[in-house]
């Protein structure tokens, strides 16, 4: 018996890119000391005040089916956070709540796109992209970005690979690179998807944690809201990463047809998880900095030790809980540097490789260690760089 191509297809024949990570999972399951920077995951749990939010309200009996759209509350406090973070008018019909961003950004694809249809990204990319494109039966496209222009997609690029396309997912706070995209880069995105029809899926579960700049949304850009599905999620902005709940914003037409879809695969988010992500909203952004608070102070920390170097570069990111950094000097590939830095120094980090090829050569590092091990590990990784450098 075989399976289907479409799952069979999902990495396109290739590696998934987590080969590092499952390397360093491999030692730590061994007893091997090893310093994570790998995946974003923050050091922190979910607050405690939010777990028992969650707890009341499983005991208090919101534990059978939860309505498929979402529990009515939580889609309108989705909807205020959009419209006020945003300033694009929102309502609870245009949200329905998801088992994380992933399965929102599934789900988008599968309203969007039949099979054979051209979905562009752009590269790097975050490593579940491609294959969420495939399972959906689209293929992917991909858009180049260039580490001159900060990994921002120009409105050239987007359009050398447009033709005949169905949408393009972006994402910004970016997810490998950190970089917050600017107002020129989301207007060339929004001229770009007018210009050739496109829709738009915008992953932004990163929007709360900015440390340079602004985050704007192209749903709000001119003539996108009626083009453009922007998913987010509590993982990142809450530390609520095992909970799995996010949402899909969109025009409200579209999202009814996604709750249909909801209907007959994931049948919605259980309600006592949506009870305890309405507590956390209404919490406000104090606690949401609270989570962001230490990428921002590491991110501070970073510069200061790259400052001191020369050999390695920081790409100008803004945002996220990562930095990418430019291995180049070294003569080797970041896959090469990742799996020598593993094997010598036990630091695990994911080579820019694993988000596509225009990250060759870099190095993708969460922040997700505490300070002084922070500071640690990055020391480490600039002397190795140094040394192979000589």
């Amino acid at each position: 018996m075989q399976v289907s191509n479409r799952i069979e297809g999902l990495n396109g024949g290739g590696s998934d890119g987590w080969d590092v990570f499952y390397r360093a999972r491999a030692m730590v399951n061994a007893g091997e000391p090893v310093t994570e920077l790998t995946i974003g995951e923050h050091d922190i749990r979910t607050d405690p005040t939010i777990l028992a939010a969650m707890n009341a309200a499983a005991m208090s009996g919101h534990t059978g089916y939860a309505s498929v759209p979402g529990v009515a509350a939580l889609r309108d406090a989705v909807a205020l956070r959009l419209t006020q973070r945003t300033g694009v008018a929102t309502t609870r019909d245009s949200i329905v709540i998801t088992p994380g961003g992933q399965a929102g950004l599934f789900a988008a694809h599968m309203a969007l796109c039949d099979a054979g249809d051209v979905a562009l990204y752009c590269d790097p990319y975050y490593a579940t992209y491609p294959g969420t494109i495939r399972g959906a039966s689209a293929v992917p496209r991909v858009v180049m970005t260039r580490p001159e222009a900060a990994f921002q997609p120009s409105y050239a690029d987007i359009a050398e690979q447009a033709e005949g396309a169905r949408s393009i997912l972006v994402n910004t706070p970016n997810n490998p690179t950190g970089v917050v995209y600017d107002r020129p880069t989301v207007e060339g995105i929004a001229r770009a998807c007018c210009d050739f029809d496109l829709w738009c899926i915008s992953d932004e579960v990163y929007d709360t944690q900015v440390w340079e700049g602004a985050h704007l949304s192209p749903r709000a850009m001119e003539g996108m809201a009626a083009r453009t599905l922007v998913v987010g999620s509590m993982s990142k902005s809450h530390a609520m990463t095992g909970s799995r709940v996010g949402w899909v914003a969109g025009p409200a037409e579209v999202i009814e047809h996604m709750v249909n879809l909801a209907t007959h695969t994931t049948y919605g988010v259980p309600g006592y998880i949506q009870d305890a992500a309405l507590f956390a909203l209404k919490e406000g952004p104090e606690l949401e900095s609270r989570v962001g608070a230490p990428f921002e102070r590491r991110r501070r920390l970073a510069q200061g030790l790259l400052a001191g170097q020369n050999v390695v570069k920081l790409v100008p990111s803004g945002g996220a809980m990562y930095l990418m950094l430019d291995c180049r000097a070294t003569g080797l590939s970041g896959e090469e540097f990742a799996n020598r830095l593993l094997d010598t120094h036990r630091i695990a980090v994911m080579p820019g490789e694993s988000f596509g090829a225009a990250a060759a050569g870099h190095l993708r590092v969460a922040m997700t260690v505490e300070d002084a091990a922070f500071e640690a590990a990055l020391t480490t990784i600039l002397t190795f760089a140094k040394e192979l450098a000589a």
